[in-house]
């Protein structure tokens, strides 16, 4: 792997077009560190695709007075010491404008930490909810992406309304994991659940064999799955193999596209979890299909994933931002973004001024039986609308 690549000619990922590759000082540059390899590997690609998508759009415009934008992919693999020295690289050496990306709750913490430290514009894709609190934030970082606090309260108050108060938790071990519970306990207060188990397991855990027989003999009405990515795949296919589905329902606060295409339909179906985006929205919002259609053009007509609209949402904001400003100064962009009302791929949007977050809709989908090449694996069943009374209070978060 050559650092100083656009992109990485590996796992499907085509060599970027001309237009991507613009040169010269003048050139506006994105940072986009995300964990091409590791566990969430397949999430991260589609966000580098789909960031992609929002390049090209700037630059077919004509950029900022002819300015053309260029994106730095850098893998940080799903290490927060890694994306540090990878920020701290695309800081230093490559002189980025912005940096957008982030998988893992702890290393966009780490990536935030080099940016705000250097006065450098980060636009957040992954979930957090530390990141948004006053001792992490910063007046240049912004969160693009849904947090645990609005993602499992929206499912949290879908479910526990129409499925069962006794609960159990398979979590995965690691700030994510933990947030997500926190929501849905949090959540949970109004309708009066019990929580039976929470059970946590390692990042990149394969066997879940161990802990199957003590959730069957605790028959909770829900098992949530506090995972993500291959760990969510897997979590799924064995404890539907097991035979839990009978008497439990399986919820996942984030219910992963890329998860449900890889795990199938069977071992899927009739699971509920949340989601920022699902590509069928472009059938009731304009934005959505013009999303889809530019994508599926770049991309040889496949549709975007959820973690891949937040890579195209995070950088074209900051570019639209910029373009706003007229410049790619930081207090002027920073300004601009706080400013923009935005719908760019799935409805309203703005960041909320306190903490920078995006407010915006929140979806529950269930997984639908499919044939094996079918796209169209979600039913959206409900959507929690933009609203900031959904969010923790600034003032909880520390911002006065």
């Amino acid at each position: 792997m050559q650092r100083r690549h656009i992109l990485l000619g590996t796992a499907g990922l085509l060599a970027a077009p001309a237009i991507l590759r613009a040169q010269g000082a003048g050139t506006i540059k994105v940072g986009f560190p995300v964990p091409l390899t590791g566990a969430y590997g397949a999430e991260a690609q589609d966000q580098v695709r789909a960031a992609e998508v929002a390049i090209r759009e700037f630059n077919e415009s004509g950029g900022l007075g002819g300015r053309m934008a260029e994106l730095l992919v850098r893998d940080d693999r799903l290490n927060p010491g890694e994306a540090a020295t990878r920020t701290l690289e695309l800081v230093e050496s490559d002189k980025v404008n912005f940096v957008v990306g982030g998988l893992s709750a702890a290393v966009q913490l780490a990536i935030n930490n080099v940016t705000k430290q250097r006065g450098v514009i980060f636009n957040s894709i992954s979930q957090s909810d530390a990141i948004n609190e006053r001792s992490d934030w910063s007046r240049t970082t912004f969160h693009e992406a849904l947090n645990p606090h609005m993602t499992a309260g929206a499912v949290g108050r879908y479910a526990f309304s129409r499925l069962g108060k006794r609960v159990a938790f398979l979590t995965a071990d690691y700030a994510y994991g933990h947030e997500m519970v926190r929501g849905f306990q949090r959540a949970g207060r109004a309708f009066g659940i019990e929580t039976v188990a929470d059970i946590r397991h390692p990042i990149g855990a394969t066997d879940f064999s161990a802990f199957l027989p003590r959730l069957q003999a605790l028959r909770p009405d829900v098992l949530f799955l506090c995972n993500f990515g291959r760990d969510l795949q897997i979590a799924v296919r064995q404890t539907t193999d097991f035979g839990l589905k009978r008497n439990t329902k399986l919820v996942a606060p984030l219910l992963l596209y890329t998860s449900r295409l890889a795990g199938g339909s069977a071992p899927f179906q009739g699971v509920i979890g949340g989601t920022s985006y699902y590509w069928k929205l472009e059938d009731s919002v304009p934005s959505a299909k013009r999303f889809n259609d530019r994508f599926r053009a770049q991309h040889g007509g496949r549709v975007p994933s959820d973690y891949g609209a937040l890579g195209y949402g995070g950088v074209r904001t900051v570019l639209e931002a910029a373009k706003t400003a007229g410049t790619t100064e930081t207090d002027k962009v920073v300004e601009a973004m706080r400013a923009l009302r935005y719908d760019y791929y799935k409805g309203p949007q703005y960041y909320r001024g306190c903490d920078h977050q995006s407010v915006q809709s929140v979806l529950v989908v269930e997984s639908k039986t499919t044939a094996r090449d079918d796209v169209d694996v979600f039913d959206i069943v409900h959507t929690e609308n933009p609203d900031e009374e959904n969010l923790r209070s600034c003032s909880e978060l520390g911002h006065g």
